[in-house]
């Protein structure tokens, strides 16, 4: 059986650790230290199977193909830094009109906000702390289809993170897509 292809587009501030969770993913969950992908190696492929049907992802990071822009991916991913605040804010003001702009076809492009580097959200920082139900209302705001967040260094929320992201990449490819009817959803 023919595997179906399925684009995503991770984009997000330099170091705000789309690299780490990608790797994560690959290397498993209780595989400690993570072995870092090489940006050569795009894009990084999982190949799933949902019941009889295959999938085949291809994720492309921003930090390597310099003309990502040029991609047609079926799912761009948002992430942020949980740990940064410049990096939520810049998630608002700069990726998703960068997004919107060089995507044509931005309004039946699924769009899912993944908050990363979780471990680091400490409550003794009360300036830079970016609290779940502040990052899920931006991603309401920005009418993002999804919201998930997980930490790829010790692997907490890895899981469900990629399962929430493979649901909605393989919606991409029914008729109805991979967008939400009534905004963002969080599971």
């Amino acid at each position: 059986m023919e595997h179906e292809i399925i684009r995503l587009l991770l984009v997000g501030d330099e170091k705000c650790g789309k690299t780490t969770f990608l790797s994560r993913l690959s290397a498993g969950e209780h595989t400690n230290p993570i072995p870092l992908l090489r940006d050569i190696d795009q894009p990084f492929v999982f190949e799933i199977k949902l019941g009889v049907k295959e999938y085949r992802l291809e994720f492309s990071d921003t930090s390597s193909p310099d003309s990502w822009r040029l991609l047609d991916p079926d799912v761009v991913i948002i992430c942020y830094d949980i740990s940064q605040r410049l990096s939520l804010i810049n998630m608002k003001r700069f990726w998703i009109d960068e997004v919107k702009r060089t995507f044509e076809r931005i309004d039946s492009l699924p769009i899912v906000i993944v908050g990363l580097k979780r471990d680091l959200r400490s409550e003794n920082d009360p300036n830079g702390i970016i609290y779940p139900h502040e990052a899920y209302a931006a991603a309401q705001e920005l009418r993002a289809d999804r919201y998930v967040e997980c930490s790829a260094v010790t692997g907490e929320l890895i899981k469900p993170a990629f399962e929430d992201i493979c649901k909605t990449a393989i919606k991409t490819s029914t008729a109805a897509g991979g967008q939400t009817e009534g905004g963002c959803t969080i599971l």
